[in-house]
């Protein structure tokens, strides 16, 4: 089994924000040459 884990870190110039990540998590996807399975994102601050 392949496995592959990137950390992405975002700055959201307020309190409150909402990003969209779907850009930087396809390109984590590419990286790891993985074609098929599980993607998980795991938001790391329990408040996300």
């Amino acid at each position: 089994m392949k496995s592959y884990r990137k950390e992405l870190w975002f700055n959201i110039p307020s309190r409150r924000g909402f990003t969209n990540i779907t850009g930087q998590v396809e390109e984590a996807l590419h990286e790891s040459g993985i074609k098929e399975g599980l993607c998980l994102v795991n938001a790391m601050i329990s408040t996300c």
